[in-house]
């Protein structure tokens, strides 16, 4: 059916993906060590964690490459091969050379191991875990093997095998640190902090210098609210290594949980003093002052924070990180308005203020911040979406119009803008100047398919259906695979009475990419309808209303169908729950209930 369009004239936009900061997470310091250090666990790690399952792929030899006699003259020839091919970055190519090579060697571990990673780096795990567990059938005890084999199975979250993989490794050879890591980290994701503990306590018997290891003991003994022992093991950490932040934070929140206001000041001072432009430091001790009412210390550091914003655009996306993400709403307003001091200007900073007063639902005092951002801001564009969306929610759609007329005055070359107008004439049944605006934004990109299918929608709604049916065949040109086009153009024709074969095949192809979706479902079921096969409507009609169960026009359908297969009590049953939910044009339906109880 044709509600795919929207409920709402159109979906807010995802603000706060602009503060989607990576440069902290777990994925980003195994980058870095793979960069830096070269180390081999790390690197098969990386190349485990940092991709998802794919399909196993038989490979076939590409078309371009003859066949090479498998001499040792075609090996060497092979093997260098698929090493130009991976400088390249023509992995099929490397895999399928490889594998030649292997043909001629088949015990080869060394060459098993470099085809696994090529497997690994094309998210091929079933391929990469067959080669390893070939090497370990007839080498138990290959290192390499073991620790390849361990991720993969902590990739497919086998935890126990991964588990059992990398105590047999640390048994073999017990200096290998990193795995250790591993082996608590897993514990410690299934909640055996006992286990963990052992296994952190093993490596600092080996090595007793290792940072990591007093740090995830700390975290443990936090965890099990050994404050004094959690204490010491991030001391430890600072003192092996006192460059290093996530200690300095983790004893900020133990001595959060005593109390001790003394200690906590001092840490963001030892760190400020280390780095003056800490950011995070100056802005967690900004409201740490705020908080405990010492204002003149909080206003110096933030005015400082916000002046420092001016030179370093990525600073307010880090505060947006810290406190607009996790929902600190009260936090992320002292810290940004006490920004402003030091950058009265800053359309950045009216942004994420504006933003934050959306998350609070002050929508007044967001639509006054939006407004303040300058059109040369790196988030005008958002600022202008905000605004729309605001007049909507507040239902004021003539100044939402008055607003982005303007807008498209000011900047004529954005079809986004004219979307949204048109969406808004289509609000108000004005569809003649949606119809116009709509192809004022397809004159400057006609391949925006999004365009294309709101004038459908507008054509359809001011009662033009073949103009409709056309625009929706631009869509599906556009995007063959958009559901909501070909769901549209399917039930087009079935409210038609027109090309049913093709409406059925094209409403299918929809429920192939959204196979539960209740509205496309019921264009199904309709179909079925309009061809007689009332049986299988009512069946598909139900699942639409499992899915849906508060739409009229569904709940309709369904009762129509019952209708036709002579089971007239569910029929009105279903007539009136739709009546329920039906805001106008009433009247149909209850000539329908009427006729059936008299």
């Amino acid at each position: 059916m044709l509600k795919v369009v929207h409920k709402r004239l159109f979906t807010k936009p995802s603000t706060l993906t602009n503060f989607e900061l990576k440069t902290h997470n777990s994925t980003f310091k195994i980058i870095m060590t793979v960069l830096m250090k070269k180390n081999l666990i790390y690197l098969i790690m990386f190349l485990i964690f940092c991709s998802g399952c794919a399909a196993i792929k038989k490979i076939a030899p590409p078309a371009d490459i003859e066949p090479v006699v498998s001499t040792r003259e075609g090996r060497y020839y092979n093997f260098t091969e698929a090493q130009l091919q991976i400088k390249k970055g023509n992995l099929d190519k490397a895999i399928y050379y490889l594998l030649k090579t292997i043909k001629t060697d088949p015990d080869s571990s060394y060459l098993k191991i470099e085809l696994a990673m090529l497997y690994l780096r094309q998210r091929d795990h079933q391929n990469a875990l067959n080669l390893i567990e070939s090497i370990l059938e007839k080498n138990p005890d290959n290192i390499e093997a073991l620790i390849i084999h361990g991720g993969i199975k902590q990739h497919l979250k086998d935890f126990d095998s991964a588990k059992d993989t990398y105590k047999k490794i640390i048994d073999i050879d017990p200096k290998q640190r990193k795995i250790y890591l591993l082996l608590g980290e897993l514990y410690i994701k299934e909640g055996d902090l006992h286990r963990a503990m052992e296994v952190y306590e093993k490596l600092l018997e080996k090595f007793p210098d290792s940072y990591t290891g007093h740090f995830y003991i700390g975290k443990i003994h936090a965890k099990q609210g050994n404050i004094a022992d959690a204490e010491r093991a991030f001391l430890k950490t600072l003192e092996l290594e006192p460059d290093i932040e996530e200690p300095c934070f983790e004893l900020i929140k133990l001595y959060e949980k005593t109390g001790d206001e003394k200690k906590i000041i001092q840490i963001y001072r030892d760190m400020l003093e280390k780095d003056p432009e800490n950011n995070q430091a100056s802005m967690e001790l900004g409201y740490y002052y705020y908080k405990k009412g010492m204002k003149k210390d909080s206003a110096i550091l933030l005015k400082d924070l916000g002046t420092r914003s001016m030179s370093d655009p990525n600073l307010i996306l880090m505060v947006s990180e810290h406190y607009i993400n996790k929902k600190r709403y009260d936090a992320a307003l002292i810290i940004f308005e006490g920004m402003f001091e030091g950058a009265p200007d800053s359309s950045d900073l009216h942004y994420v203020i504006g933003v934050v007063y959306d998350k609070k639902k002050d929508k007044d005092a967001a639509m006054v911040s939006f407004k303040k951002v300058a059109p040369d801001s790196r988030f005008y564009h958002n600022s202008v979406i905000h605004i729309a969306f605001l007049y909507q929610k507040q239902k004021k759609i003539q100044e939402a119009i008055n607003f982005l007329k303007e807008i498209v005055k000011n900047i004529p070359d954005k079809p986004e803008y004219m979307l949204y107008l048109g969406t808004f004439y289509e609000e108000t049944g004005e569809f003649e100047k949606a119809v116009q605006i709509l192809k004022q934004g397809i004159e400057i990109d006609q391949d925006d398919a999004k365009l294309h299918f709101r004038l459908g929608v507008v054509y359809d709604k001011w009662g033009n259906k073949e103009a409709s049916i056309e625009a929706m065949k631009i869509v599906i040109k556009l995007e063959p695979k958009n559901a909501n086009a070909l769901n549209y153009l399917g039930y087009t024709y079935a409210e038609l009475g027109k090309n049913l074969d093709e409406a059925e095949r094209l409403i299918k192809e929809a429920l192939e990419y959204k196979p539960d979706d209740g509205y496309i479902m019921d264009s199904l079921g309709w179909v079925y309808f309009k061809k007689g096969y009332f049986r299988k409507a009512v069946k598909l009609l139900n699942k639409a209303v499992t899915l849906v169960p508060d739409d009229p026009i569904i709940l309709e359908h369904l009762g129509d169908a019952y209708i036709k297969i002579n089971d007239k009590q569910n029929a009105i049953k279903l007539y009136k729950q739709s009546l329920q939910h039906k805001e106008n044009d009433k009247t149909v339906l209850e000539k329908k209930i009427k006729e059936l109880e008299d």
